[in-house]
């Protein structure tokens, strides 16, 4: 009988170890089940359960392969974990080793899409209240896109086309492919910095999600966020949609769209243009048609009350009161003349001078008339007067 070997709990642990690593059918496979104790720890590593419905084993995914991840795990979601089976010498578990790890039913960048989304979303920065006008008439528009891509020519045919008057200020970029999301973001800030433009136009012509992949990026959808100057997002084609298009002040449903709506059309303006000198000059016209019509009523008015009026009109009353005045008193004069006349000869007629002439004196002493004879006495001095002289005498 052979005597039983004793080992350590650490040589048990490492012997299963090596059992389990040197086994080809657990060194690459494929485990699918649901996520549940899901735990991002500070180190970076992802450590969780997966499960089905009667069973569970632990894993985890260190931070070299978790990184590559576009979407974030949650518990209660199912996937697919490609790994490795092995055990923790130091806790003896036995545990998944996961490289790599899909959502399953559906695909890892619609999942991340979907969950940056969201997060976003609680955070406000898809509001309306919060985007930014586009100017009506900007100098300058900033284009951030790839400087050999489509895109930018489509954006420039457009930007000349309908409004020459605006300057195309470009910031080339890669839209694709690893470190773009920053390049992109670096852009849209080296812009803000700068006051590079008045308005932003960022994105790209269409591709498959990988392809448009860079502005799904939350540094993208930061960048432009935080954008002071206004962005306008065209990114793809028409059915397409990404994060940035969301976060943007305007989604445009293609780069040339994003010109159009970046400028006005300056032949749509030159018959606004004409359309208002047109309405201001009838305007103009038909204001000093009325004020010369006005002027001519009132001038009207006003000759009727002119003050030469009134004066010529006061003028010819006086002339007729003057000649009606001059003829009364014509008349009054003849009428006192006339009168003066008889009263002349009526005086004439008894003038005491006619009487003198008939032969009678007029007798006076001292002055006062003498009209009887008690009137003289002896030695008195008289004076009478006659039609033709007077003389002095002395009674006696």
């Amino acid at each position: 009988m052979s005597v039983p070997v004793i080992i350590t709990v650490s040589q048990l642990n490492k012997y299963i170890k090596s059992l389990l690593d040197s086994d080809s059918n657990l060194q690459t496979l494929f485990v699918s089940g649901e996520i549940s104790n899901f735990v991002n720890h500070r180190s970076g590593h992802f450590y969780l359960t997966l499960k089905d419905s009667r069973s569970e084993i632990k894993a985890v995914m260190f931070r070299s392969a978790n990184s590559r991840l576009k979407f974030l795990p949650e518990n209660g979601m199912k996937v697919i974990c490609r790994g490795h089976i092995s055990v923790y010498e130091a806790g003896g578990t036995c545990q998944l080793y996961i490289d790599d790890m899909q959502p399953d039913g559906i695909g890892a960048l619609n999942l991340a899409f979907e969950q940056l989304k969201e997060k976003l979303k609680n955070k406000g920065m898809f509001d309306e209240e919060i985007k930014k006008d586009i100017p009506k008439y900007p100098s300058k528009v900033g284009v951030i896109t790839s400087p050999t891509g489509a895109a930018v020519q489509d954006i420039r045919n457009v930007l000349s086309r309908r409004y020459p008057l605006a300057e195309m200020v470009l910031y080339p970029v890669l839209v694709q492919g690893e470190g773009a999301a920053q390049d992109i973001a670096k852009a849209i800030k080296y812009m803000n910095d700068n006051k590079c433009a008045d308005v932003l136009i960022v994105g790209r012509g269409g591709g498959s999600i990988e392809d448009l992949w860079a502005f799904n990026e939350e540094t993208v959808a930061n960048a432009v966020y935080e954008s002071g100057i206004p962005v306008i997002s065209a990114v793809g084609h028409e059915t397409d949609f990404t994060i940035c298009d969301f976060v943007a002040d305007l989604r445009a449903p293609t780069p040339s769209a994003a010109a159009e709506l970046a400028v006005p059309d300056s032949f749509a303006l030159r018959q606004h243009i004409n359309s208002k000198r047109n309405i201001i000059n009838s305007s103009a016209y038909n204001y000093l048609i009325n004020l010369k019509n006005e002027f001519s009523l009132l001038s009207g008015r006003l000759e009727q009350r002119s003050p030469a009026l009134f004066i010529s009109d006061y003028r010819i009353r006086c002339d007729k009161a003057t000649s009606e005045l001059d003829h009364l008193i014509k008349s009054a004069v003849r009428e006192k003349r006339s009168r003066f006349a008889a009263v002349c000869s009526g005086l004439d007629a008894m003038s005491p001078l006619k009487i003198l002439g008939r032969g009678f004196v007029s007798v006076t002493k001292n002055g006062k008339s003498v009209t009887s004879s008690g009137d003289a006495e002896s030695g008195d001095v008289l004076n009478l007067r006659f039609a033709d002289g007077q003389v002095d005498c002395t009674v006696n």
